[in-house]
């Protein structure tokens, strides 16, 4: 450190995540380049130092936001940071409005929701905490605390679609909201991308083992060459997508991922959380159902020769029989994979609940290094 820098206040930055699941992932990402953003976009005349922390495994549900800045606001003054930003994948609305931040000058802690950002949820995040930071600033009451070297930029107009709306009690509380309609969408697709469908999708690997067991048997019946032949492509469209949400219904049945109301969890909460369970399971079982067509496809041209083929069919083949083969042997072998599902693990199956969060593990809170 040069003695210019040793001369110039600090300002300590807490970067809390919680759950330490994905949010620890973005904040570790983010924490990583936040010092020189901050000193780039809020101001170079001070020192900035970023802390990370952990916040609770489990975050509670029951105060909303209130509740998560309440905790962040305690995290921060026992830590003696200066200001504490909270990077979590709680949905969380405003009078049904998806809610994309929230400040307060008075506690000098802010909430960003992860999902609400959509799909690009770390460049936006780099967008959107040096401004949180810088208008915590400019506008926290303690005069210790220097003043950033410009004016916050308004995050309304760098992030789109949002916009700011003033609290009515405090006028310290600064809310950012999506729309209704665009926001939900980009909530929806966010709540995915925070529940890493690839973890759900890796998870199902005896789901995929048994449904290939299937096909492989289905594939030596020549009544199911029959059968595919004589179904036409909307019967056999049916058949697939009853077959996939049967495969979506027994996952979140057998394995008890359908999250229920109650003292702790709002309706509209648990409404969200089973919803972003079930578009989850829906993409990881999608492409699971991808890969199966396409092996069983590629067996199916491998081991039947057209002339075999052609006499049970009676007629000419051509290769779209073969796709139309490995088509229904897949939707029927979607159905046998749901039994190799239940003898998933139980962990790595209900890691596909939007509202599970398993203990962390390989992530370090600040207070224990």
């Amino acid at each position: 450190m040069t003695h210019s820098e040793q001369h110039r206040p600090e300002i300590v930055v807490g970067l809390v995540a919680t759950p330490p699941d994905y949010p620890a992932r973005v904040a570790t990402k983010l924490a990583a380049e936040l010092a020189g953003r901050l000193s780039e976009q809020v101001g170079a005349n001070v020192r900035w130092t970023v802390r990370e922390g952990w916040g609770e495994v489990a975050p509670r549900r029951d105060g909303g936001v209130e509740a998560l800045l309440d905790d962040v606001a305690r995290r921060r003054a026992d830590e003696r940071w200066d200001v504490a930003i909270c990077l979590t994948d709680l949905p969380l609305h405003v009078e049904r409005a998806p809610l994309v931040a929230q400040t307060s000058a008075g506690r000098r802690v802010a909430l960003v929701s992860l999902p609400a950002l959509g799909l690009r949820q770390l460049r936006a995040v780099r967008i959107v905490v040096p401004d949180l930071v810088g208008r915590l600033l400019t506008e926290a009451s303690e005069e210790r605390l220097p003043r950033p070297g410009r004016e916050p930029a308004e995050i309304a107009s760098r992030v789109s679609p949002i916009h700011r709306v003033v609290g009515e009690t405090d006028a310290g509380e600064v809310r950012y909201v999506a729309s209704r309609v665009r926001g939900r969408v980009r909530l929806l697709t966010g709540m995915v991308l925070a529940n890493r469908p690839g973890r759900a999708l890796l998870g199902l690997s005896k789901l995929l083992v048994g449904a290939f067991g299937t096909a492989a048997f289905a594939l030596t019946t020549n009544t199911i060459w029959q059968m595919g032949d004589a179904l036409g492509g909307l019967r056999l469209a049916v058949i697939m997508l009853l077959g996939l949400t049967a495969l979506v219904a027994w996952l979140i049945v057998a394995h008890d991922l359908w999250e229920k109301p109650d003292r702790d969890t709002s309706a509209e909460l648990a409404r969200m959380f089973n919803i972003g369970t079930v578009l989850t399971l829906g993409l990881a079982t999608a492409v699971s159902y991808l890969v199966l067509f396409a092996g069983t496809a590629l067996a199916g041209a491998l081991l039947i020769d057209t002339s075999v083929l052609e006499q049970t069919l009676q007629r000419p083949v051509v290769w779209t029989d073969y796709l139309t083969l490995a088509w229904i042997i897949s939707s029927l072998a979607t159905v046998g994979g749901a039994i190799g599902s239940g003898l998933e693990d139980e962990k790595t199956v209900r890691a596909a609940a939007y509202g599970y969060h398993p203990e962390p593990s390989g992530w370090r809170d600040e207070q224990d290094r």
